[in-house]
């Protein structure tokens, strides 16, 4: 048990939280603006727990997915499923019990949200098999990983306002900015085995439109809050955000594996100050 406990964790990749920090904070700075403050802590608790829960799930799936080419790249051929560690049924399975889980904390909300998970699940599915058709995926993986907005209106004001859906939409190019950066770290890998990634498509353009996405990213949600948040909050925010942006674009334009890995796992610290933005500009 303890063992495979262990894989079960690696599978999830309990170790490696920035995934689920990358999908959590949207989804927290969207429940504050819809709620215009604190929205609870039965919603905090649905949404922390579930966007853990949800990203484990997803991580199962994708793994099942990829298997026959994470064998290809250095980076995932450990990997408990690709490895054979973790059979596909087995890995099915846990991911199945994550997504249960997660689903038991949304009917805890109300009917609209309710709805709206089962549209979150099937972009999760779908997402993996995208790789194989898809230009550019990570377009796809955006709009998953955006999701948690219009569901945080719709737990809190039973109700998806327009503003939700431009939030989603902002935050869908800063998904674009991180995980083309997470791209760029297989690229050589993922043109040998015939991956789609917005790396592979962007050429020689990915750093330059990396850094026009976390700009449009901020763009956005500057132009959908900048009424709702204190606005010298905001633009402290702002100043924090970009230096940060900087940063990455220093990272990255070398293209080394190195520096492209460490610019992606940093991210969660942009999603996090975006948040901080949104908490502080909203006190009263």
């Amino acid at each position: 048990m303890p063992l495979r406990l262990a894989l079960y964790l690696d599978l999830i990749r309990w170790n490696r939280p920035a995934g689920w920090l990358l999908l959590l904070w949207p989804s927290l700075a969207a429940l504050w603006v819809a709620a215009g403050g604190f929205p609870g802590w039965h919603l905090l608790a649905v949404f922390v727990f579930g966007t853990i829960l949800m990203r484990s799930a997803g991580c199962c799936v994708n793994d099942v997915a990829d298997r026959d080419f994470d064998k290809h790249v250095k980076r995932t051929a450990q990997r408990p499923v690709t490895s054979g560690k973790v059979s596909t049924r087995e890995a099915l399975a846990v991911g199945a019990v994550l997504a249960l889980a997660a689903f038991a904390l949304v009917l805890t909300t109300n009917t609209l949200t309710v709805w709206m998970s089962f549209a979150a699940l099937a972009i999760t599915l779908v997402y993996p098999y995208a790789k194989r058709y898809v230009s550019m995926p990570q377009a796809v993986l955006g709009v998953a990983f955006s999701f948690g907005v219009p569901m945080a209106f719709s737990a809190v004001q039973s109700q998806v306002p327009l503003p939700a859906w431009v939030l989603l939409i902002g935050n869908l190019f800063w998904v674009l900015a991180y995980d083309t950066e997470y791209a760029m770290v297989d690229r050589d890998d993922d043109l040998r085995i015939g991956m789609k990634t917005s790396a592979i498509t962007l050429g020689q353009a990915d750093v330059p439109a990396v850094t026009a996405f976390y700009l449009v990213f901020l763009a956005v949600w500057t132009w959908a809050l900048w009424s709702v948040v204190n606005p010298w909050v905001w633009m402290a925010m702002l100043v924090v955000a970009l230096a940060q942006v900087a940063w990455h674009f220093s990272l990255i334009k070398d293209r080394t594996r190195d520096g492209c890995f460490k610019a992606f796992r940093l991210n969660h610290w942009l999603g996090f100050t975006v948040f901080a933005g949104v908490v502080l500009g909203l006190l009263r």
